[in-house]
Order: C-alpha cells, then structure tokens, then sequence
C-alpha cells in the first residue's frame, strides 16, 4: 500500500527536485532570460569601422605641409630675400597703379596709364606731353615737348576706356572729364582688373626667372634641396596673388560705392 503511493508521488517528487536543482543555475548564469514567444531580442552591433583611402584622403585634403627654410641657409644657391623684394615691388607698382589711376576724384595722374603708340614706340602718356588740372572738370595736355605725338596723343585719349572726348588746338589738348556716372565707375573696375591681371604677369615672370635660376646652380646641389627651395619661391609667389586679389577686391568695393 505505501508503495503503490510511493510511486503516484514520484513524478510529482521528480518536477519539485529538477527546479530545486536549477534554479541556481540560473540565477548564476549571466545570460538574460530570452522570451521564445513572438518578441526578437537583437543584440547591438559592435562592428568597429576603419578609415578607408578615400577618407583619409580626403581628411589630407587642403592640408598641404607648408615649407619655411631661412634664406641663410641657401644663399650660396640663389638670394631669397631679393626673390622677395622683386615680388613686393610688383605689389607695389600695383598699390601705385590703383591711387594714382583708379580714383573717381579727378586729378592729372588720372591720365598716366594711358599708353600711346607712336612711329618711335609706345610711352606712357606723362612722358609725351604735361599734364595739368584746369578744373575739376578738365585737364589738359601740353604737347609743346613733343608736338610730332599730338594726334597719336589723341588718338590714345579716345580709344581709352575712360569715355574721354578729347577737343584738340594746336599743341594743346583739352580733356573734359566725364560725370562719375555707374558705366565710368564699372569701366574703372575693368582697368584695376586689368593692373591686377599684370601684376599676377609679374609675379610670375618672376617666380620663372627664379626657377630658371635655380636650375641652372643645380650641379652639386641634392635634388631634394631644389624641389624643397621650388616649393618655397611657389609659396611666396601664392601670398602675393592673394594679396593681389584682396587689393583688387577692396578698391573694386570702393569704385562701385
């Protein structure tokens, strides 16, 4: 008799000592207990993400090591302080340029840019003939010195682009000056435009003039120290067009109000 009930309890004894047994187990374990049902758990993605070329590259971009060597160093391969006194005197003759020839206020240097073609060559226009201011509405141009040059003079006047309507008697030439109007402000851009375009010329002109230099002092030098000093004159000859470019955008502003 108490055995037929011992074996009626015994799946019952069987369930309570298999929970007994793992229960610990469980708490012990350090993995979440994880739904079956119809609930997904996604696990974050740790992936870890490398730089690829192209990232790096562009990262690089705009990050161009700049070269700083003191001229003492090389002056017995080319003077790098003259290389850049000749790039400031162009900047200069541009500064010049812009007061003496680009003001809206009327004056004799307005006219000195203005270059004239004769049998014996072009000149400046100051060189042929004085000028003077009469009113601030006029100048005019005494062609005594170099009375062979007045109709080139005024051909030269004419075909400025100042919109200039020179009146000619004998060797004197009258040159009214024209209303500050929003067209003569627009043409005295165009002419600093023009300066400014020369300038970049000779700044140019000068760089190549040095890299020829260069060149030619090549024999007993490293290639390494050529393309280092290359590197520096291209980095001076840039901070000049720079500037160039900030004169021109401020006397631009100040032309056209």
């Amino acid at each position: 008799m108490a055995l037929s009930h011992l074996n009626l309890l015994r799946p019952v004894l069987c369930r309570c000592v298999t929970s007994v047994v793992r229960t610990p187990l469980v708490t012990r374990s350090r993995v979440p207990f994880l739904p079956q049902a119809s609930c997904p758990v996604v696990l974050p993605n740790y992936a870890r993400h490398y730089a690829t070329k192209k990232s790096k590259a562009k990262a690089a971009k705009g990050q161009t090591a700049k070269v700083n060597i003191k001229a003492a160093l090389v002056e017995d391969i080319i003077s790098l302080e003259e290389v850049k006194e000749d790039m400031a005197a162009v900047l200069t003759t541009l500064k010049d340029d812009f007061s003496r020839s680009l003001s809206i206020r009327t004056s004799p240097g307005a006219l000195d840019h203005i270059i004239v073609t004769t049998k014996d060559g072009k000149f400046p226009l100051n060189q042929l003939g004085q000028i003077s201011m009469k009113s601030p509405q006029l100048l005019v141009v005494n062609m005594t010195g170099f009375p062979e040059a007045t109709a080139a003079v005024t051909r030269a006047l004419q075909d400025s682009s100042m919109g200039l309507n020179p009146d000619v008697e004998g060797t004197i030439i009258r040159v009214p000056v024209p209303k500050v109007t929003r067209e003569h402000r627009e043409n005295l851009v165009k002419l600093a435009k023009q300066f400014s375009n020369k300038a970049k010329d000779s700044l140019r002109r000068v760089r190549s003039n040095t890299i020829s230099q260069l060149k030619k002092s090549k024999e007993g030098v490293s290639d390494d120290t050529i393309h280092l000093i290359e590197k520096q004159v291209q980095q001076m000859a840039d901070a000049y067009v720079a500037d160039i470019d900030k004169q021109l955008a401020t006397k631009t502003k100040e032309l056209l109000g």
